[in-house]
């Protein structure tokens, strides 16, 4: 097989290490800095340029399959030659060599304990990373452990959040092959009591399995992130043994669409208590903030069409900080759009207690998704007395109540989001009871007591 990869970024480095360099006759990308340069020896090109190739395949690895797939077809390309990360179990799996697991603490005594320690518990992440979703499972792995049951934090790749779980001894086993490998596949996996799958990227792992081990998967995703899931594939789960739970509506309606028969529970994440920064009361301007990677899905650029919409006085008496990795072409766009926006600063990315000090020195958080299932920086927000303007098709919006403990408006209406931004400079003393009203909704909805008892609950009745 002769591939050509599109996309160079963050996934292209997940996924690039099941591909021998001499299979691979070009990289394929659309940023015009990374055109005719070479990435791990082999040459980038425009995908106008690349398709010209004599390839077998083009596999694309980014989660922005649906319109790279339609760029590359509008080029020519046959839609049966392209493929999705998320196909490389069907593309590799015969051919490609088994990569060695890695082991952390006493995680290899758990694993190949034969004679099945009782209830023993293996939570399954995508990554390592410190984002949303591997938090989320983190906080069940010391939930479980605080209950006494011997767990596993398994991950397909390495990451920051492994030193936090050591820290907590808890035992972290890296398995790069839980990327392309079915759960049939997997045979260290067998001795557990309980498998929690964490995210939909575990669609794979779960076509093919042993339904006499329980399974709960924990679904995070919003629609946007089936984009490259094959309807076959993830048609094969069997639904015997398996719970599913949902991080709120958007998650549930998606995984819906796929599987009509699957029944999904509700299981928010909860989120830790921080705080304890101190709260910064007397400031001149009244500070927005928006938080998370600044790509077309998170609409940065609704945000920054609605600041243009707002009078000159009204800008002058506020400013807007937007947290989160800007090198990427969407961020060199917005920070093009904005640069006569004085009120505008782009701070990049930051530390999770640089997120918890800037929430606690803010007034409202904007989350301005164009789908997002359920930020964890609204949570956060609420938990600091920060009120959120959401768009309505977040999750966070299902537990919101516009204008009592925080505000809504229409997906992608940048005019009605800068009408709340206005309400919310021209009734500044409103903040302030919002903002308690938020962090009622913290408490009841997103705290970690109420997460940990849920969770617990549905553990016990699935072990049963």
């Amino acid at each position: 097989m002769k591939y050509l990869i599109f996309g160079t970024g963050d996934y292209y480095n997940r996924y690039k290490k099941w591909f021998h360099q001499h299979d691979v006759l070009a990289l394929l990308d659309n940023s015009v800095q990374k055109h005719h340069t070479v990435i791990d020896g082999i040459e980038v090109l425009p995908p106008e340029e690349g398709v010209r190739l004599r390839y077998d395949i083009i596999v694309i690895l980014s989660f922005y399959v649906k319109s790279m797939k339609q760029q590359l077809v509008s080029l020519g390309v046959d839609k049966k030659k392209i493929y999705h990360f998320y196909d490389l179990h069907q593309l590799l799996s015969q051919s490609v060599i088994r990569r060695p697991m890695q082991f952390f603490s006493y995680a290899q005594e758990i694993v190949e304990n034969q004679a099945k320690i009782r209830n023993k518990i293996v939570l399954m992440s995508n990554e390592l990373t410190l984002g949303g979703p591997p938090i989320a499972l983190f906080h069940a792995a010391l939930c479980l452990k605080k209950q006494g049951y011997p767990v596993v934090y398994a991950s397909m790749i390495d990451g920051p959040l492994k030193e936090k779980l050591l820290e907590q001894d808890i035992p972290v086993l890296i398995d790069e092959n839980l990327q392309i490998a079915t759960m049939e596949e997997t045979e260290w996996v067998h001795s557990f009591s309980l498998i929690v799958c964490n995210t939909l990227n575990f669609h794979v792992f779960l076509s093919e399995r042993n339904t006499e081990i329980p399974v709960i998967w924990w679904l995070h995703d919003a629609r946007f992130f089936y984009d490259g899931v094959n309807r076959k594939q993830i048609e094969k789960i069997n639904l015997e043994n398996l719970k599913a739970l949902s991080v709120g509506p958007v998650p549930k309606a998606a995984i819906k669409e796929f599987i009509p028969a699957i029944q999904c529970e509700e299981l928010l994440y909860g989120v830790e208590d921080k705080n304890d920064v101190g709260r910064t009361e007397s400031r001149e301007k009244l500070r927005f903030i928006t938080i998370g990677f600044l790509e077309d899905i998170k609409g940065q650029d609704i945000l920054i069409e609605a600041i243009k919409m707002l009078s000159m006085e009204m800008r002058n008496q506020c400013e807007f900080y937007i947290v989160g990795h800007n090198e990427t072409l969407f961020g060199e766009k917005l920070k093009n759009a904005s640069m006569d926006l004085g009120e505008v600063f782009f701070t990049g990315c930051v530390n999770r207690a640089q997120i918890h000090q800037m929430l606690s020195e803010s007034d409202v958080l904007i989350c301005p998704s164009r789908q997002d299932s359920m930020p964890t920086v609204a949570a956060e927000a609420m938990m600091h007395f920060v009120p959120c303007i959401v768009s309505d098709v977040t999750g966070t919006a299902a537990y919101l109540h516009d204008g009592a403990d925080g505000f809504l408006f229409p997906s992608q209406n940048a005019r009605i989001l800068a009408e709340k931004i206005e309400w919310c400079m021209a009734n500044k003393k409103e903040l302030k009871r919002i903002g308690k009203k938020a962090r009622g909704v913290y408490e009841n909805i997103f705290s970690m007591s109420v997460f940990e008892k849920k969770f617990l609950k549905i553990v016990q009745e699935t072990l049963k």
